[in-house]
């Protein structure tokens, strides 16, 4: 129990170096040093509460979900009604009403139809996401259930929360919180970001790319007047130049591609015109479908739309092979940056607006880790004080596997790149407290052994060993709770729950192995008849 082989002694002193070295940015940082910059810098990033940020509530509106299956089944229905064999035909579809309804040629198809129709009609795990009704003899009304309607607004708000996350993870900044607040709002928290103006911008850019054919027989007079024809829809233009000095153009509903087929975009330049662009690369769906869509169109306009509105409506002079094509449009530098990151990131599935902003200075938080350094100090000084006077040798030891502890947590936080937050504090000096609660298990220990009538090093072995046992029971429970708290919790919580998992491990370590090699050194050296407990 007390041997400790050269080898053991070496490997437990690098391992716990290794954790303190990688603490010393950190340290550094808290002291206003500057760090080299040609030296590795693992860093513990604040919280929003300690460092400032920006604070920013999001939130969708169900009435687009809901407009966008609508809009979803209506062209679905199209699609397997005119590949169906034999091909079921139908009259003008209608969305009006919150359903989808629409008129058979011919009567006796309603059961082929309903057939057809039957993978759209029902959802996932047997629930059904649209009713199927059969009006006048020949007209069908397909209306969306509730429990339908809900599962599409929680898809696309998971879609949403995974989209933003992404396109924040992009922009470079570190730990941002977002997380689900309620059916339809999400909560983003970016620590250390001043401007929130950069953020805005980005989540409030939908991103939802199509290529869609120009209808050129829609006149202009026609589109100045928001007439388009069965099958075709008006659309806005970011500027004149780009829609042939209109400010919209009719694009055919159908027979287009969805930016859903991306695998790539990149913010490069035209090496022709020097213009910025965004370069973009399709799946092999989608380089397929883009390829036959510019071969039977060659000559043919075809619109570039962004949000629902056209940015560039450019001819098709030859097949477009390989699955790449350019975005070309008003763009500086940072706007095809924004716009590469959004496409790249993938489509919102719902537009989200802003409902809460705030910014969140550092002053208080610096405060914190003010007042939180000085409490820090004062209890650390007087808990060794306590210990020494208590223990002697022993709480040597015991104080300098603290000071061990506290640097370990700290590199190993840096490591991770965790963020520290002020629950983390709390979760911090909790650990500290089982740390002094280990040595004080272990040292009362041996006092007993020793009032047993055992010698010293029978003592000390006694001490460690039965001591040991209830501490690692103790630290299981806590290691339990912390685990649940960051499965189940959000947040601050989380944050709680990883510097008291990470405090647990090392606490251990310093105070059950570091101290048990320390004090095995000493008395094979100095053989004591006696200890000062």
């Amino acid at each position: 129990m007390l041997d400790f082989p050269r080898w053991k002694q070496v490997f437990y002193w690098a391992l716990a170096a290794f954790a303190m070295a990688l603490s010393l940015p950190s340290m550094a940082s808290l002291a206003g040093v500057d760090w080299p910059k040609s030296l590795p810098a693992p860093m513990i990033n604040l919280g929003l509460d300690l460092a400032g940020g920006s604070h920013i509530l999001l939130e969708a509106s169900p009435d687009q979900v809901r407009r966008q299956r609508l809009d979803t089944m209506e062209e679905d229905v199209r699609n397997r009604l005119r590949h169906a064999e034999p091909q079921i035909r139908i009259g003008d579809i209608s969305t009006k009403d919150g359903n989808v309804n629409f008129l058979l040629a011919d009567a006796a198809q309603i059961d082929a139809a309903r057939e057809v129709l039957q993978p759209l009609i029902n959802g996932r795990a047997g629930s059904r996401d649209w009713d199927f009704q059969v009006v006048e003899n020949s007209r069908i009304v397909l209306t969306p259930t509730q429990s339908g309607i809900d599962q599409a607004i929680n898809q696309a708000m998971d879609s949403a929360v995974e989209v933003v996350r992404t396109r924040i993870d992009k922009m470079g900044t570190r730990e941002p919180t977002i997380i689900r607040e309620g059916p339809q709002r999400i909560l983003v928290q970016v620590p250390g970001l001043k401007d929130p103006k950069e953020l805005k911008d980005q989540l409030g850019q939908t991103a939802r790319l199509e290529f869609k054919l120009v209808d050129m027989s829609v006149s202009p007079q026609e589109i100045a007047g928001g007439i388009a024809p069965p099958g075709s829809e008006i659309l806005p233009c970011v500027e004149l130049r780009s829609c042939f000095g209109q400010n919209a153009i009719a694009v055919h509903k159908l027979g287009g591609i969805r930016g859903d087929k991306l695998t790539n975009a990149q913010a490069t330049t035209n090496s022709q015109t020097n213009e910025n662009v965004v370069s973009i690369t399709f799946d092999s769906e989608g380089g397929a479908k883009f390829a036959k869509l510019t071969t039977e169109n060659t000559g043919k306009p075809f619109a570039i739309i962004l949000d629902g509105k056209v940015i560039s409506a450019p001819n098709i002079n030859e097949p477009i092979m390989g699955g790449s094509a350019q975005i070309s449009g008003s763009f500086n530098a940072k706007s095809a940056n924004q716009l590469a990151i959004s496409l790249a990131s993938g489509a919102l599935p719902v537009d989200l607006k802003v409902v809460e902003e705030r910014t969140v200075g550092p002053d208080l938080g610096a405060d914190s880790i003010k007042k939180g350094m000085i409490a820090f100090m004062v209890g650390t000084v007087a808990l060794a004080a306590f210990i020494l006077a208590l223990y002697g040798r022993l709480g040597v030891y015991a104080c300098a596997a603290l000071v061990v502890n506290v640097l370990m947590i700290l590199g190993i936080m840096a490591l991770f790149g965790t963020t520290l937050t002020l629950p983390g504090i709390a979760g911090f000096v909790l650990t500290i407290g089982a740390a002094v609660d280990a040595n004080v298990l272990i040292n009362e220990r041996i006092r007993e052994e020793r009032h047993r009538g055992r010698r010293v090093m029978q003592a000390v072995e006694m001490g460690y060993k039965e001591a040991s046992r209830a501490i690692f029971d103790a630290n299981l429970t806590n290691v339990i709770a912390a685990v649940l708290m960051f499965k189940f919790g959000t947040g601050p919580i989380k944050g709680f729950a990883v510097v008291l998992m990470i405090g647990i491990a090392t606490s251990v370590f310093t105070a059950v192995v570091m101290t048990r090699m320390w004090v095995s050194n000493w008395l094979h050296k100095a053989r004591p008849n006696e200890l000062a407990l």
